[in-house]
């Protein structure tokens, strides 16, 4: 099921606010990711409500310190399905989880929280767990 982008593009802003290139096309996040050099946050968004009240605020929060990715991009699950798509290849082993949060080093995949280290958690925890992979990784 696809949501209509007049629905979701609050829930888009709130990331693209904070510097997030939201890729909308398979062939935006093949771009994205294929040239990637250095550090890149990839952030599967998504309409339920542990993306709403602990991933995108989990993220807001990582990205106050000074450590942090050079690139920022998102896909929006349920809304960009092909660009979803796209964008869960680069995500494997991994299956599927929306919302999801990977950090990637020189186009290599190096840390990754899926939907069950989101839900349940609160933000700062998923900042906290963020800003440790900015630590050792940006």
């Amino acid at each position: 099921m696809m949501y209509p982008v007049e629905l979701t593009r609050p829930m888009a802003n709130e990331l693209n606010s904070l510097g997030f290139e939201s890729l909308t096309t398979p062939e935006a996040v093949e771009e994205a990711l294929e040239s990637q050099e250095g550090t890149m946050l990839v952030v599967v968004n998504s309409v339920c409500g542990c993306a709403a009240a602990n991933a995108r605020p989990g993220v807001k929060y990582s990205l106050e310190g000074d450590k942090k990715p050079e690139k920022l991009v998102t896909v929006f699950a349920g809304v960009d399905g092909a660009a979803t798509s796209k964008a869960r290849e680069y995500l494997l082993p991994y299956p599927p989880s929306s919302p999801s949060i990977a950090l990637f080093k020189d186009g290599r995949l190096v840390h990754f929280l899926e939907r069950h280290h989101i839900e349940g958690r609160s933000a700062d925890i998923i900042a906290a767990n963020l800003k440790m992979a900015y630590e050792r990784y940006c």
